[in-house]
């Protein structure tokens, strides 16, 4: 990928859309295709076949999906499962037809089972049982991995799959009904510490463990294999994570510590856990030579200051 090569980045103006963006523009990529969801609708074949018909991007990013923490994925199913597979269907389809050189196909650590060997390594997709407060999404993305194996195998196209772990950083929904996890921990204890609450609540009693990535150094790796690997070399699909993980209670006491908020925690055990544990095997990504370079504290302190700033 040159820098005066044409890129599209679908959902640009999204978390992890936002974050590859900001890098190519820091990188000096100069031609890059960006259209809102009013603009064009990607759950529309013919619009978007007619998109990459005019526009004919060398480089497509696939970022955009309808994404959401427990709450959301639990109360519309219907609504993740049929936008997440006709958007990628759409792109990926489009991609194909109107020759793109390469396509990065943005998937997510939950199309792995609810139980596996921990840390979960890419040969475990499809070995058992998926978390079902999420199952709908993850589907449409497991959906969309095969889709890209299936054009690679039968047309020899490029595109590769990758599966970050959890992710966070600025541009994140902090809204309570859609959140996922940290930006929701951020977003309650904010609005304690400013309403001089005693106690926050949160989901769940606190014990599973996860992984978090700041979605810069997402931005960086995505970029770095678009530039130089080909998705035959990778096995069609790549985890990207850092390689540790934490318990939602210290994360917990983390966000509390950074946003300053000192009262008290109270677990909430009625409420779902979600999967007990997620901490991906990013071996094949790290021995590429890539590696993550923002910690969480760091990274939690970067966000909590940019939600201040909204």
């Amino acid at each position: 990928m040159q820098l005066h090569d044409r890129i599209y980045v679908a959902g640009h103006t999204g978390l992890v859309g936002r974050a590859i963006v900001r890098k190519l523009n820091e990188g000096g990529y100069d031609n890059l295709v960006l259209k809102t969801s009013s603009e064009l609708d990607l759950r529309d074949q013919t619009t978007v076949q007619k998109f990459f018909q005019t526009e004919k991007p060398d480089y497509v990013f696939l970022a955009a999906a309808k994404v959401g923490g427990i709450l959301a994925n639990a109360t519309f199913p219907a609504d993740f499962i049929y936008d997440n597979i006709i958007i990628a269907g759409n792109i990926i389809n489009s991609s194909y037809k109107f020759g793109v050189k390469k396509l990065m196909n943005l998937g997510s650590s939950c199309i792995y089972p609810k139980y596996t060997t921990q840390p979960i390594n890419e040969e475990a997709l499809l070995t058992g049982l998926l978390e079902p407060t999420n199952e709908a999404y993850a589907i449409a993305k497991i959906a969309a991995i095969k889709m890209c194996s299936a054009y690679n195998k039968q047309y020899k196209t490029n595109f590769l799959s990758v599966m970050p772990t959890n992710l966070y950083g600025p541009y994140d929904d902090f809204s309570l009904d859609n959140s996922h996890v940290l930006p929701a921990l951020i977003r309650r204890f904010h609005t304690a510490k400013i309403n001089h609450a005693p106690i926050v609540k949160l989901w769940g009693d606190g014990s599973p463990k996860r992984e978090f990535l700041y979605v810069d150094d997402l931005a960086s790796c995505v970029i770095f294999l678009m530039q130089q690997k080909s998705a035959v070399d990778l096995g069609d699909f790549v985890n990207i994570g850092t390689g540790t993980d934490i318990s939602i209670t210290e994360l917990g006491q983390l966000v509390r510590n950074i946003v300053g908020y000192k009262g008290a925690i109270k677990w909430d055990s009625s409420k779902p856990n979600g999967t007990p544990r997620k901490l991906l095997d990013s071996q094949k990504i790290h021995s590429l030579g890539w590696t993550h370079t923002i910690e969480l504290s760091n990274g939690i302190q970067k966000t909590y200051d940019w939600f201040k700033s909204r």
